[in-house]
């Protein structure tokens, strides 16, 4: 017989035979029993026997045969087992569950078959559950047969080996429950618990596995294809098993861990092998437990020992249920040991079990109810019947209305395990009884009784079951749909009733619960978990009457949310950026910071120290968020000191993003089961921007609800003005009928209101209301949730008329009311009614037959049916009508505390629960069918508009607490998250909240200038180390906030002087700057102690550590670091206290971060350049020499390091130099720069490059100073510099020579001016020499082209310094200046291109610039600029002009021209002189090369300058009429302009009239102003008249040359005194540039000259203006005339138009030449009889002698035609009397008209 027979004969026969020799078997009761166990004893034998015939024949070591070998069925013994466990005695039930457990527990009996008995209608495992079951008899029952009961259950449940489900299943829990709640003997009490835990553990676990082998199943087959697959069917046929490998540990105590791995290894064993190594693992344990379990039942006879057993079992569970159950647990110690009560509670519980059990709609309507008074017998019959009941009613449940029953389950192990989940959160529903309320008796003694109660028991350890089942939960019940719906429908509102029980381990429990729900669950609780916060543990901690214990632990659980940063973004997220929804984050900082600050409501109860742990609560969970946003936005955050370990940094982020990952996506699972629910549902993605843009819509929602509040008409305006509310009434009733935050009165007003949209707004409201089916006193009670009624009749009356008929059109079938006026009339009533009987001020209440009488006749003059309205009225009476309550509507959470007394507030705190715990299950209830999405956040970018949501509160918090508090844990705490709040704010670059946290550190420190440092704490000095510490680790994000950290550290080290007695003066009052001199050595040496500890070696350290940590900053951060360093500097020098600690410290890290790149170093020294600039330039010389020598020092170093070509970095560097030497009014320290420099010129010069341009701008400076050292050793270096390292200067040429320049015009030290000339002039050698040198440098200037470079950058700075000196210095360097220019010119000028020639006459003709010379202070330089500069200057021009004529003509010639032009129209006699004398210079010198173009633009020239000097004014001036005939009779000689000293306006005609003596001086200071003016005027017309003059002489000149004129005059004045009695054709030969001219070009001069000609004999015969002009002191010697211009202009006319007649060149215009000559000649002859004076008619003689001669030497027919024209004219002259010149040619005229006209005979040639 194989040892597996002889096993279960072995059990079966012993405990036939234990069962046969317990004496009580011989009892008569016991005959049945005594027989069916003596027939098993045979038929045991019989198998024997059978089964060995031939044993005596055969070895024993030798198994039989398989064919031969008998099975014993152990399911055919359970008859006698089944009759022993309902016996009496306690001895033969424990040996029969004993066997039966054993059987089990080895396999051997299985149960699977059917039960004969009932004709197969069950199994036999159902039957043999229900003995066990039975034979627990509540209290009465025995400990042993309670243990034993314990133990065969836990075996059947957890055994391989049969299956039990549904009902059954669900049985064997039950009984496990009521012997935890029946049981007086505490081991069987933990025991039973533990056993619970392991079969829920058990039930759950195969649920999981079984869906995890079928997902493993699934995977293989789409792997490896289609395979036939080995299906495990029960036998049944009709029920799929699941093997499963279940690691039993303790019975006390079940390891998560254990069953983490249990299920992991079924997840893995798909195998037969497997499979039989879980049924051998699963046996093995189970015995492990058996004996332990009777090991616990041998010593339960000792109280001691049970003692220790209990606790030990306590321990164990607490440690299982994470601390939750031991407080339950131990309430042990309380337990009754009446039997009454025992039996009392076992009823209930029963009662209870059966009623959780029932349909959702009947366990609603039912009201359970609890007898006082039950004897034990009922007790025990009341539970045995209520567990059949029980499994009646969830088979009743299963096939009723209960919607989640309805749900199709893949698997039996799912369904077992729903319907235990069910149950047990039914059962923690159940109510406690009544009597135990708060506001019965003292908080701590109500505890104390409802600890005792039983009904507490259940509820606790139903909690403790649900916790243990979810800490567990797996993927299927994590995700399943059903289960899901299940922990919404029935766990979420048993946790509103829960979360607000009086009873603090319910209450803790719950919230256990709640967080293992917002850990694991969250994704499907959205709307719930926004209950839980809103409803419960929020109003928990902001309502005044609310227990210390309820808040505590509320903070408790508060404390691990905000530990998670997933949850906390979470809830942000979800609630704060819903629209609709609460903002729980919000909400909750606020109410966290309140907390911490100690401005929350007093709890109950509460003593000091637990308020001050209450505010270091929610002071570790302001600072448990922040740390949660800190380690949520990680990744963007960069340790400045982190990059000395770049290898590791990286590899180490990387980890850190993996981890970061897999951590994120833990929330949907922590195992690879997890994927089972992956497609469940789709997360929405998390999109920052579209968050941040619904939290905004929120924000302006919000304040349109709370604008409503205030004033319906302007919330509805202006939510309807953002688009957020639709305009149609339509859009504002479903508003109103939606949202519950609007105020219900205001609804009210707003719809009862008359206007049009106000009543169809109502109308729309009313007709969105379903009545249909409801009786009026309901209607009207669901019609009046939405709004309170308005005080106004009117508007009142108006909605009740449209209920009435909305009332009336959904209830058309009523059949009560006749009209719509009945109801209307009756609503009215019934309101009336309810404000009768239920206002408090109403004395004489309305009786029932006053309202029946009341509404006589409403009915269309009928009555309505009395026992209608005496129903209304009882359901009034018994209910009042009550408005919804409203977030709007509900009473402060905060009232005045003085007003309330403790027990007032006890009956307040029960209230409030209770109505928190209505609104809770309501709103639960009404959720529970929804499903909404969670959003998972993983984007960092959250954390800023949360940062920014709840920065405010939580920074006064933190001031708050740390401002009152000297603890060290509460100061770390908001030192912390003050820190944590930076490094948000840092990170995300929100600069007023980084300033406002930093600012509020900064501020504890007591370093501020305003601060006391002898008040100095503890904290203070970890205040120090905290910011100290956040400018090292957030030195890269810090920006303008570095000011107030440096801030601290400059004062710091003030403080450390003081504190190691440097310093003896103290800063607490800044004011009071002699305060330090009146501190005694006392209090100083207080003062020192207070502060020594900041010298401490590691602040000391610290703070080093922050400057020689500066190289590690980024780019920008390290900008930031040193502005705010430099104005922090800057600070402390204009302190009352100057010191240099922070310029020190530039200096260093100056040092310390020169070897950045030159971009970064560019943009640092921007910042110190400025600083050492205004440094440099500081009053105090001390301060100034400080920074010039460490601005020395830097630059020496910075400028060893070198630069490569192109750069120009040296140039911001060495720039401080030269704005310290032009700002710095200190001849010593503009002494030292320039020293600096020369000692970095003689060390450094091979190193410098670009740098050599700040040298040359500070020797440039230095030049124009007035202290003759300075100027020496500027003037020095510069020389040195251009005699050894010109080459090396080459690229700074151009300010070089702007530094000779400077030299040059430095008037004090004339020596150094002409010095410098010279080295300029050596500088344009330099340039022609050696060109290749500035060609080959300055390539980066890429708008230069290579050939030009030698111009820009050699002779142009050279040829304009040249020009600066000679338009700045005096006459001597000037002149000098010029000398050499114009020498530079002529000496090099044959290589410049024409293009640099017109670029250098720009540069020259800047001379002549009129704003030059009116820069000139008095008319006297003017002139003598002009005389000298300019006059010097026209006459180079033109030598350099003729010099290289070829090019310069072709760009210059129209400037030049222009140049002349404005040199004649000055005011200068001389300059002008020298213009026309210029001009004549360059035709004569150049004309002949002249081209057509060039000469027209020549003769323009001259015409432009004619008109534009011909003096108009001499004919039509007139002086100004005056007043004062004394004034008019003073001379005018006298006026001059050496007389004229001031200039004085006339007085306003408007003023009072002055004095006689006041009038006639302003009337002479007046004749004074006018004089000038006409004096100027007058000097300036007799300048144009000797301009015209001289252009006349010119033009004569141009076209005769010099001299040739004046020759023929006189040669003819000779023929005329018959002193040359020969004429010589050869001499009178035409010369000058009359060749070159066309005929155009002449006619142009000649008109010229005819308009001055005619203007001057106008002018001379205008004798009465030529009397006013000599009057007023125009040529006062005599009358002004114009006698020389008139003859010579007329003369020179002549000459040209008698060439021209004569010339065969212009013989194509002979005409025209001859009627301008005939013109001329006979208005000559007319004009000269008419001139009187004699002296005008002598200065004619000469023209006269030059007509008559050119007329004479005219050949015959020509002649004939002149004479004949002005015949008459001649002969007139015989009557003048005429000088002998005249009369001669004139007679030789006429004998030659006498001969031409046969007159007389033909003349010899003599004559």
């Amino acid at each position: 017989m194989p040892q597996g027979s002889k096993t279960k004969i072995m059990f079966l026969t012993r405990a036939l035979k234990k069962i046969l020799d317990d004496k009580e078997i011989r009892k008569s009761y016991h005959e049945q029993l005594r027989k069916a166990c003596e027939s098993a004893l045979n038929q045991l034998k019989a198998e024997v026997t059978k089964s060995n015939p031939v044993a005596q024949d055969k070895s024993s070591t030798l198994p039989l045969p398989k064919s031969q070998d008998p099975d014993v069925n152990a399911d055919d013994y359970f008859l006698p087992f089944e009759l022993a466990c309902k016996s009496r005695c306690s001895r033969i039930v424990i040996a029969s569950l004993d066997c039966l457990q054993k059987l089990i527990a080895y396999g051997q009996l299985t149960g699977n078959g059917p039960d004969k008995a009932e004709d197969g209608k069950r199994r036999l495992i159902d039957r043999i559950i229900e003995t066990i079951c039975e034979s627990f008899n509540g209290t009465q029952t025995d400990d042993g047969v309670q243990l034993q009961i314990i133990k065969a259950l836990l075996t059947i449940v957890t055994s391989t080996s049969c299956e039990v489900h549904e009902g059954t299943l669900l049985q064997a829990v039950r009984t496990c429950y009521n012997i935890y709640l029946a049981s007086r003997n505490t081991i069987n009490q933990t025991t039973a618990k533990a056993t619970l835990t392991q079969m829920l553990s058990v039930i759950f676990s195969r649920m999981e596995s079984q869906a995890a082998a079928e997902q493993a199943s699934r995977d293989s087959k789409k792997r490896e294809g289609p395979k036939e697959t080995t299906q495990y069917a029960n036998q049944d046929g009709n029920r799929s098993r699941t093997d499963t490998d279940i690691d039993i540990d303790n019975v006390s105590v079940v390891s998560e861990n254990s069953l983490a791995t249990s299920s992991d290894e079924v997840r893995k064993s798909t195998s037969t092998t497997s499979d039989t190594v879980s049924k051998e693992t699963i046996q093995s344990k189970a015995e492990e437990i058996h004996e332990q379990i009777s090991q616990a039942a041998n010593n339960d006879k000792a109280t001691s020992d049970a003692e220790k057993s209990e606790a030990k079992h306590n321990s164990s569970t607490s440690s299982h249920l994470d601390g939750i159950a031991n407080s339950a647990v131990s309430c042990n110690d309380h337990e009754d040991t009446n039997n009454d009560k025992a039996a009392k509670v076992s009823n209930e519980e029963n009662a209870e079990t059966s009623q959780a059990e029932q349909p959702e709609e009947e366990v609603k309507a039912e009201v359970v109810t609890s007898p006082e008074d039950t004897s034990n017998v009922s007790t025990e019959n009341s539970i045995t019947n209520n567990i059949q009941d029980a499994n009646n009613a969830d088979e009743t449940a299963n096939a009723t209305g209960d919607s989640v029953s309805h749900a199709k389950f893949s698997h039996i192990l799912q369904k077992d395990a729903f319907i235990v989940f069910r149950s047990l959160c039914k059962l923690s529903m159940k109510p406690l009884e009544d009597g135990y309320t708060p506001d019965s008796r003292q908080i701590i003694g109500v505890i104390n009784n409802i600890l005792e109660s039983h009904e507490l028991r259940s509820k606790v350890l139903s909690l403790e079951l649900l916790l243990s089942i979810l800490q567990n939960s797996g993927p299927v019940f994590r995700t399943n749909k059903t289960f899901i719906d299940a922990i919404k429908q029935y766990l979420c509102v048993a946790l509103s009733k829960n979360g607000v029980s009086s009873v603090p381990s319910v209450f803790e429990l719950s919230l256990s619960i709640f967080l293992i729900l917002m850990e694991k669950f969250k994704t499907h609780l959205k709307m719930q978990i926004e209950v839980f916060f809103k409803e419960i543990f929020l109003s928990i901690l902001e309502t005044s009457s609310s227990s210390f214990q309820h808040k505590w632990m509320v903070m408790q659980a508060l404390t691990k949310i905000c530990a998670d940063p997933q949850s906390v973004v979470d809830i942000y997220v979800n609630y704060d950026c819903g629209f609709s929804l609460a903002n729980i984050y919000e909400r909750l900082a606020n109410d966290l910071s309140r907390i911490a600050q100690g401005r929350q409501a007093i709890e109950l109860g509460a003593n000091p120290v637990q308020e001050k742990s209450m505010r270091t609560k929610g002071l570790e969970c302001l600072v448990s968020i922040l740390r949660c946003l800190v380690e949520w936005s990680k990744d963007l955050y960069t340790n400045p000191h982190a990059s000395i370990h770049a290898g590791s940094s990286i590899a180490s982020s990387a980890d850190f993003a993996l981890s970061q990952d897999e951590e994120r996506d833990a929330t949907v699972g922590d195992s690879d089961t997890e994927s089972l629910a992956s497609s469940v549902s789709i997360v929405p993605a998390d999109n920052p921007e579209e968050f941040e843009s619904m939290k905004q819509r929120k924000e302006v929602m919000e304040h349109g609800i709370r604008l409503f509040n205030k004033s319906s008409k302007k919330g509805v305006a202006y939510l309807q003005e953002k688009n957020l509310l639709g305009s149609e009434p339509s859009d504002v009733a479903s508003f109103f009928h939606k949202d519950d935050r609007l105020d219900k009165g205001q609804m009210g007003d707003f719809m009862g209101e008359n206007e049009k949209y106000n009543k169809e707004v109502m109308y729309t409201y009313v007709d969105q209301m379903e009545f249909s089916g409801r009786d009026i006193v309901t209607a009207l009670r669901l019609f009046l949730e939405g709004f309170r009624l308005p005080g106004e009749a009117q508007k009142i009356d108006r909605l009740m008329e449209k209920f009435a008929a909305r009332y009336c059109e959904t209830n058309l079938s009523n059949g009560i009311f006749d009209s719509a006026d009945t109801a209307y009339v009756l609503a009215y009533s019934i309101i009336m009614l309810t404000t009768d009987l239920h206002n408090a001020q109403v004395k004489n209440k309305m009786t029932k037959e006053q309202y029946i009488k009341m509404n006589r006749g409403i009915n269309d003059s009928k009555d309505l049916p009395k026992e209608y309205l005496e129903k209304i009225y009882d359901e009034i009476a018994s209910n009042e009508i009550r408005m919804k309550q409203s977030s709007s509507n509900r009473p402060s959470k905060h009232p005045s505390q003085t007003m309330l007394s403790e027990k007032h507030r006890r009956s307040a705190y029960k209230l409030e629960m209770e109505q928190m715990a209505e609104t809770a299950k309501a709103l639960m209830e009404g959720v529970s069918h929804m499903d909404t999405d969670f959003i998972a956040a993983t984007r960092v970018e959250h954390v800023r508009p949360m940062f920014k949501t709840v920065w405010t509160p939580l920074v006064a918090a933190f001031s708050v607490v740390l401002q009152d508090s000297d603890d060290q844990i509460t100061s770390s705490l908001c030192l912390e998250g003050l820190r944590q709040g930076i490094r948000i704010a840092c990170i995300f670059g929100m600069k007023l909240e980084r300033d406002a946290y930093v600012q509020a550190l900064s501020r504890f420190t007591l370093l501020s200038t305003n601060s006391i440092l002898a008040e100095m704490k503890a904290k203070n000095i970890e205040t120090i180390k905290t910011l100290i510490s956040i400018a090292h680790t957030d030195g890269n994000y810090l920006g303008s906030s570095w000011l107030e950290v440096l801030k601290c550290i400059s004062q710091l080290e003030l403080a450390q002087l003081i504190g190691t007695g440097v310093k003896t003066h103290p800063l607490e009052d800044p004011d009071a700057t002699n305060l330090h001199k009146a501190t005694n050595s006392k209090r100083l040496a207080l003062l020192q102690e207070s502060i020594g500890e900041t010298s401490s070696q590691s602040v000391v350290v610290a703070v080093d550590r922050i400057f020689t940590g500066s190289v590690r900053l980024n780019g920008d951060a390290i900008v930031d670091f040193v502005r705010c360093l430099c104005q922090v500097s800057l600070e402390e020098l204009r302190s009352a206290h100057r010191r240099m600690f922070s310029l020190q410290k530039i200096v260093e890290i100056s040092y310390y971060n020169m070897g950045r790149i030159r971009l970064e170093w560019s943009r640092i020294w921007a910042v110190l350049g400025e600083h050492f600039n205004e440094v440099g330039c500081y009053p105090n010389e001390e301060v100034a020499f400080f920074a010039v020598d460490s601005l020395r020092q830097l630059s020496m170093k910075f400028i060893e390091k070198g630069e490569f070509a192109n750069f120009r970095f040296q140039i911001d560097f060495l720039r401080p130099f030269e704005y310290i030497v032009k700002h710095n009014g200190s001849i010593t320290i503009r002494d030292m720069v320039v020293r600096c420099i020369t000692q970095m010129v003689h060390s450094q010069a091979h190193n410098i490059k670009s740098g050599w341009k700040n040298i040359f701008t500070v020797f440039h400076l230095a030049a124009a100073d007035q202290n003759e050292a300075i100027v020496e050793l500027a003037f020095e270096t510069t020389n040195k510099i251009f005699e050894r390292h010109f080459s090396a200067a080459v690229d700074s040429f151009q300010d070089a020579v702007k530094c000779l320049s400077e030299f040059a015009c430095n008037t004090s030290f004339p020596d150094t001016s002409m010095e410098a000339i010279r080295l300029i002039r050596t500088c344009a050698k330099h340039v022609a020499d050696s060109p290749n040198l500035f060609r080959d440098h300055g390539s980066e200037e890429t708008t230069v082209v290579d050939p030009d470079r030698v111009w820009q950058k050699g002779w142009f700075p050279i040829l304009f310094e040249l020009s600066r000196i000679i338009s700045r210095c005096k006459l001597d360097v000037r002149t000098r200046g010029l000398t050499v220019m114009f020498e530079i010119m002529k000496t090099y000028g044959q290589s410049f291109k024409p293009q640099y020639w017109k670029d250098l006459f720009k540069i020259v003709f800047r001379i002549f610039d009129n704003m030059k010379l009116r820069e000139q202070k008095t008319d006297i330089e003017r002139a003598e600029w002009m005389t000298t500069t300019c006059n010097h200057t026209l006459y180079a021009i033109c030598d350099v002009f003729t010099q290289y004529f070829d090019v310069l003509s072709q760009v210059l010639l129209d400037d030049i021209f222009v140049l002349l032009n404005w040199c004649v129209e000055q005011d200068n006699e001389q300059l002008a002189r020298s213009g026309t004398n210029c001009l004549e210079n360059l035709v004569v010198s150049n004309g002949s090369r002249f081209t057509v173009t060039q000469w027209d633009k020549t003769c323009s020239c001259i015409e432009k300058i004619f008109s534009n000097t011909l003096p108009r004014q001499l004919i039509c001036w007139r002086p100004k009429l005056r007043k004062d005939s004394s004034i008019e009779t003073m001379s005018t000689e006298k006026l001059n302009r050496s007389e004229v000293v001031s200039h004085m306006n006339v007085s306003n005609d408007d003023a009072p009239l002055p004095s006689e003596e006041s009038s006639t001086e302003d009337m002479i200071k007046s004749r004074s102003n006018e004089d000038i003016q006409n004096t100027k005027l007058l000097a300036a017309l007799m300048i144009k008249c000797v301009v015209q003059l001289e252009l006349i002489q010119a033009i004569d000149n141009i076209i005769f040359y010099p001299a040739t004129s004046r020759k023929e005059d006189t040669y003819y004045l000779s023929i005329a005194r018959v002193i040359i009695e020969s004429f010589d054709p050869e001499t009178m030969k035409t010369s000058g540039m009359f060749s070159h001219l066309l005929s155009g070009e002449l006619f142009i001069l000649l008109d010229c000259l005819e308009r001055s000609h005619k203007f001057a004999s106008s002018f001379n015969s205008n004798d009465v203006q030529r009397t006013l002009l000599w009057k007023e002191g125009f040529k006062s010697k005599a009358k002004p005339n114009l006698i020389k211009q008139e003859i010579s202009s007329l003369a020179c006319s002549l000459r040209m138009l008698f060439c021209m007649y004569t010339d065969q060149k212009h013989s194509d215009v002979k005409s025209e030449v001859e009627a301008r000559l005939l013109r001329s000649i006979t208005d000559a002859l007319v004009y000269y009889p008419s001139v009187t004076s004699e002296h005008h008619r002598d200065a004619w003689t000469i023209l006269m002698v030059l007509l008559f001669s050119r007329l004479l030497q005219l050949n015959d027919d020509d002649f004939r035609a002149h004479v004949s024209h002005y015949y008459e004219k001649l002969c007139n002259l015989m009557e003048l009397e005429l000088k002998p010149e005249i009369r001669y040619l004139l007679r030789r005229t006429f004998l030659r008209i006498g001969s031409m006209f046969e007159v007389i005979p033909p003349l010899d040639v003599h004559d």
